[in-house]
């Protein structure tokens, strides 16, 4: 199959209509009718019905055009990077990161990218809803405990266990207990949507205790870091990311009153397994690892 009649024939199937395409390209509306003919002739398939004023494309016509319109944007930004300078990084990088790593680690680690490759354009979009590469054109996608993806390869570059943190001034119920699996009932900030029907428990630092703890929600906020900000402020007790709560601990504005006996969580950067992979994915990729100093497994187990 001739590469250049297919990219031709999405051309063509794009615009929607012969004209339009070779308008958009400059390439001669002769050439183009005369490669997609012979890809057609190629195929042994008809895959757009002409004599119409709106070009329409056959069934065929269609399958060929959904299932390899992305490969062929693929092949022609890898030439382009080629002709650039060798596979250089360059152009715009549009990925995908939840909220919480946004407004944590993301303008510092892309202002580091910045420095690093001045020649991309990275445009990052916020949000945890579900991100599909394909249909949202994203190029990189950051998740949070990511299930097994045949569509998806990419590394763990950074993992975050839960912490239970108090306010100093809260007095510590079960301490001196001399059965620590008693559930001790503690006012909670809890995180909106979430039930307090189920214990916390905890490993305490110290003495590697188990303790459980029965939320009672006094507060229930959408963000973990309005979570951790109330319980600065003095409104209870609240299980969070480690992550957001090093400093306040460091400091003694937290108090610590036992990890998490859930796994941790898991922080991958991940991208499409069937794509070719330009030099800036790959460079982002590991520029976040580096970052992060991840020494995680490799490519995300595929299932499927």
């Amino acid at each position: 199959m001739d590469l250049l009649s297919l990219a031709d024939f999405h051309l063509v199937a794009t615009h929607g209509g012969f004209g339009r395409a070779s308008r958009a390209s400059g390439q001669a509306k002769a050439t183009l009718s005369r490669r997609v003919r012979e890809l057609e002739d190629s195929l042994g398939v008809r895959l757009i019905e002409r004599g119409s004023r709106t070009l329409r494309l056959t069934d065929e016509g269609a399958v060929l055009h959904a299932r390899t319109g992305s490969r062929i944007g693929e092949i022609s930004e890898a030439l382009r990077d080629v002709k650039a300078g060798l596979g250089r990084p360059s152009g715009r990088l549009r990925v995908s990161v939840p909220l919480l790593f946004a407004q944590t680690s993301l303008g510092a680690v892309a202002a580091a990218f910045l420095v690093a490759f001045p020649e991309v354009l990275l445009e990052v979009t916020s949000e945890d809803r579900y991100i599909d590469l394909v249909a949202d054109e994203v190029d990189v996608v950051i998740r949070v405990n990511p299930a097994p993806d045949s569509n998806l390869v990419g590394r763990c570059f950074l993992r975050n266990r839960q912490v239970l943190v108090a306010p100093p001034g809260l007095k510590r119920p079960g301490i001196d207990d001399a059965h620590p699996e008693r559930r001790h009932r503690v006012p909670a900030v809890m995180r909106s949507g979430t039930s307090d029907d189920k214990p916390w428990r905890v490993v305490d630092e110290t003495t590697a205790h188990e303790m459980l703890y029965h939320p009672q929600a006094v507060l229930r906020l959408a963000s973990p870091l309005s979570i951790r900000d109330a319980v600065l402020a003095g409104a209870g007790v609240a299980m969070i990311p480690r992550s957001i709560a090093v400093a306040a601990l460091a400091s003694g504005r937290l108090v610590c009153w036992g990890l998490s006996t859930q796994p941790e969580a898991e922080i991958w950067v991940l991208h499409g397994s069937h794509r070719l992979v330009s030099p800036k994915v790959n460079a982002f990729v590991k520029f976040v690892c580096d970052y992060f100093g991840s020494d995680g497994p490799g490519d995300l187990l595929t299932s499927g």
